[in-house]
């Protein structure tokens, strides 16, 4: 079973993401940062990372930095709703910084159900935006 990280400081968002994974057959764990994100990943890394970009404390993009140099090989899916702002400019920027796929909010279940499958069965994990 592989094991999923979501990291968003929206409580229901990370909810509502679970109960979505978990019913698709997926082991998952959260966190409310990136902070928090890059220390529970380091501690037991996870198969795939789904990110929101705009966080307190340190946010995606910061973390998708981190987490690269680190870690070149971990598969990020970035995530936004773009907050005062329209989120392809947040999306676009997190896929030139390592994020293997990007995925607008508010999610689609399904949408998010295949890039999670696809972005797990990608051993090359290139960048692209089902945004």
């Amino acid at each position: 079973m592989a094991r999923i990280l979501i990291i968003d400081d929206e409580p229901q968002i990370r909810s509502m993401l679970r109960l979505m994974l978990e019913r698709g057959g997926y082991e998952v764990a959260e966190a409310p940062d990136g902070i928090e994100g890059i220390r529970q990943y380091r501690e037991n890394p996870a198969d795939l990372i789904l990110t929101d970009l705009i966080m307190p404390n340190k946010d995606g993009i910061g973390m998708i930095i981190d987490l690269k140099k680190e870690f070149p090989q971990v598969k990020i899916i970035a995530m936004s709703g773009g907050g005062v702002n329209r989120p392809e400019g947040y999306l676009d920027g997190a896929k030139k910084l390592g994020a293997t796929r990007t995925l607008t909010k508010p999610i689609d279940r399904d949408e998010m159900l295949k890039a999670v499958k696809e972005t797990l069965n990608d051993n090359t994990a290139p960048t692209e935006s089902l945004s």
